[in-house]
């Protein structure tokens, strides 16, 4: 059953922090093999799933120290049926590894959760090709068909919303909200961008902001941006509009490299964890109503102590 938290971060005055880079942290910082970035693997074996919890335990203590909100997103961005499938997992094998990383999480939720440090749990749904490429798009309908499984177990597992990371284009995106809306779930879109701003796709962000919007009847509860470091797109929000009022949270990544450097890069580039916390703070003085700030790729807990230090105490405004 759902863990029925009263509101989501969109709804909160309260800032909301979320993890780093989970994949690029346990294979470059703690030296896990996972194949085709697959976090989910972990959650094969009782070490596996205990390495899981200690990845996630010092972004919840700097959370729960700071008073924030904390949310919980399962590491399950591969787990879809055509990369599972190429991993070896049956369709029965995958539901019970999107089912177990639910209930991890409700029960790192369960232990550190308080009336200050409000807990959110996501379903991490990921794309069905390249995050950094958005290759040949589904239709609509074909995405609604295709993620519809994961995000129904997530439903029936607990999950208080959903969360499509590193969307490369819109008719992906407006069919994992359509198919979150039918198994009657919140959902969030999470578009990563280019070094100029738009989509992998070409789209405009907020030209995709805006059809998503229009197709699902606005049932997205909010966006988010991920995957691009804030020097990519932060002339795009600074032109303004109604759009941008529809974006939620931010995960950037520590590095300024394009996507097609950092899939060719052998060594992690972690940035400057200060100037990336800067850079949020100047998105949340021209955006209050961002709620949930994290990290991507080349992030880790150092990333987010400094955000934090630089946004937490943020207030919202409508």
């Amino acid at each position: 059953m759902s863990t029925l938290v009263e509101t989501l971060p969109h709804q909160s005055s309260k800032l909301f922090l979320t993890d780093g880079g989970l994949e690029t942290s346990l294979i470059f910082l703690e030296g896990e093999d996972l194949p085709l970035f697959a976090a989910f693997t972990l959650l094969r074996t009782a070490a596996g799933r205990a390495k899981l919890q200690d990845y996630f335990r010092p972004y919840i203590d700097l959370a729960v120290r700071s008073g924030s909100g904390f949310v919980l997103e399962s590491p399950t961005w591969r787990a879809n049926p055509d990369w599972a499938g190429q991993l070896g997992y049956s369709a029965t094998a995958l539901d019970a590894a999107n089912r177990e990383a639910i209930e991890s999480l409700q029960a790192l939720a369960q232990e550190y959760r308080t009336p200050q440090s409000p807990f959110v749990i996501s379903g991490c749904i990921g794309p069905r090709g390249d995050g950094y490429v958005a290759g040949a798009a589904m239709s609509v309908e074909e995405a609604r068909a295709y993620h519809a499984r994961q995000i129904a177990v997530f439903a029936e597992s607990g999950a208080d919303m959903v969360s499509a990371i590193t969307m490369t284009n819109v008719p992906e995106a407006t069919g994992v909200a359509l198919a979150a809306r039918d198994s009657g779930i919140a959902s969030v879109i999470s578009f990563t961008v280019e070094t100029d701003g738009r989509l992998p796709s070409g789209d405009d962000l907020g030209d995709a902001i805006r059809a998503v919007d229009a197709a699902t009847g606005g049932s997205v509860a909010y966006f988010m941006i991920n995957c691009a470091h804030p020097t990519h797109f932060a002339e795009v929000l600074e032109q303004g509009g109604e759009w941008v009022k529809r974006i939620c949270g931010i995960r950037a990544n520590a590095s300024r490299m394009s996507h097609e450097e950092l899939d060719a890069a052998e060594e992690l580039d972690s940035g400057d964890p200060h100037d990336l916390a800067q850079r949020y703070a100047a998105i949340l003085d021209a955006m209050p109503w961002v709620r949930v700030v994290g990290g991507c790729c080349g992030t880790d807990h150092r990333h987010i102590s400094a955000i934090c230090s630089s946004c937490c105490g943020h207030e919202a405004a409508a």
